[in-house]
């Protein structure tokens, strides 16, 4: 077995010849070989997945961009029809309106002939009765002034005029003088 004062003696003979500061030789390759493979293993498992995710997460954020600046687009698209559609609805809203005043007018003016017919028309029917009845009044005064002349010639005369030849022509002649006397107060 070894015993502890030759341990301490290999202790005190490596350590003379030895920097503190730098570790020894197999230190620095053991290092160096377990660097290597932790920078393989980073190099080929680790490094591709990592990129692999900011990939995924690159193309989630500019599909992402992609789909807002598609639908921002759609989007312009639909106000800008919504706009052209609204405008026209305006339009035609402005042709209905001046269809609707043309026809307004036109039914007034449709209602104002009819009226204007309606009342020349019943003006006409009112004359042609005034007419009828003026006629019959002047022949049935024409009987009774006849009448009464006739009586009051009786009467005035004493003489008798029943005959009714004489009585008709006397009552013809009274009418013609009542009807030039009518005419010289008109004029």
């Amino acid at each position: 077995m070894i015993n502890t004062t030759d341990l301490y003696l290999l202790a005190e003979e490596s350590t003379d010849n030895q920097n503190p500061l730098l570790p020894a030789w197999y230190d620095i390759i053991w290092s160096l070989v377990a660097f290597a493979v932790v920078l393989f293993v980073f190099w080929k498992y680790v490094i591709p997945r990592y990129q692999k995710v900011l990939d995924e997460r690159r193309e989630t954020i500019e599909g992402g961009i992609e789909r807002a600046e598609a639908a921002q687009a759609e989007a312009n698209a639909s106000l800008t029809a919504y706009r052209e559609q609204l405008a026209g609805a305006r339009e035609e809203a402005a042709g209905i309106r001046d269809e609707a005043r043309q026809q307004g007018t036109q039914i007034i003016a449709d209602m104002k002939t009819q009226a204007t017919a309606e009342s020349d028309r019943i003006i006409a029917n009112g004359a042609a009765q005034l007419a009828a009845q003026r006629q019959q009044i002047v022949s049935e005064l024409r009987g009774d002034v006849g009448r009464l002349s006739v009586d009051l010639a009786e009467k005035l005369v004493a003489s008798e005029l029943s005959d009714g030849t004489k009585q008709a022509g006397t009552v013809n002649r009274f009418l013609a003088e009542l009807d030039d006397v009518a005419d010289q107060a008109a004029k």
